[in-house]
């Protein structure tokens, strides 16, 4: 890579850096503006136009990224207690915590503009969302434990849980340093912990209860897969 192509890597990121740190301020994507966002970034505005056609095309790159960042972290979660949940599982939910308090924004992010402004960042948050979902269902197809769980539709159903679980304890977790004082944070990080890995032992258990539902009292598919 020439230096003239990491130059403009740099302020190409700097812009999506940008626009991570005012969504971690509170700032609604939809709020923000090209001006504020290249203020931020150290750059002029018509500097802008020489990475992205519009606000929203920097959101939908910024979702790219944000969601590779998600799936990794996921993954490494998945491995741990999907594998051996007896063994790994506060073992897991520890380095997910850690994960989500070093590197929040993403997160924020995501988990914010899902029912944000932006009709475009809301549909291909969706989607990815979907894609983490069907990813973690084939993942539990391959799971000794999961067996009894045969229909796709029900591993489906589970992993939307669980994604919708770990959603959740991200965003509780990144409110823990967000709203209570300093003094009270790591007694509330040690009872949201136990909570999280309650909810998961309960899970568990009903996954080993496991009777599959006859078809038609299945849920219907997400609007999307109907597309």
């Amino acid at each position: 890579m020439s230096l003239r192509d990491e130059r403009k890597q740099q302020s190409r990121q700097a812009l999506l850096d940008a626009a991570l740190l005012l969504s971690t301020s509170g700032r609604a994507f939809s709020s923000m503006s090209l001006r504020e966002m290249t203020r931020h970034a150290s750059l002029v505005p018509a500097a802008f136009y020489r990475h992205f056609a519009n606000m929203d095309q920097l959101g939908l790159e910024l979702i790219d990224q944000a969601a590779l960042h998600l799936k990794g972290v996921l993954h490494q979660l998945g491995q741990a207690y999907l594998y051996q949940p007896n063994a790994k599982t506060k073992v897991s939910l520890d380095i997910f915590f850690q994960a989500v308090a070093h590197h929040p924004e993403p997160w924020i992010f995501l988990i914010s503009e899902r029912w944000g402004g932006s009709a475009a960042l809301r549909l291909a948050i969706d989607r990815e969302i979907q894609f983490l979902i069907d990813d973690l269902a084939n993942d539990l197809g391959r799971v000794q434990t999961m067996q009894q769980i045969q229909q796709a539709q029900d591993r489906r159903m589970l992993a939307q849980f669980l994604i919708q679980l770990a959603l959740d304890w991200a965003m509780g977790w990144i409110e823990i340093r967000r709203r209570i004082e300093p003094g009270q944070q790591a007694e509330q990080r040690e009872n949201f912990k136990t909570q999280a890995l309650f909810q998961v032992q309960l899970l568990f258990r009903g996954i080993l209860n496991w009777e599959s539902a006859p078809a038609a009292e299945h849920f219907p598919a997400h609007p999307i897969d109907q597309a």
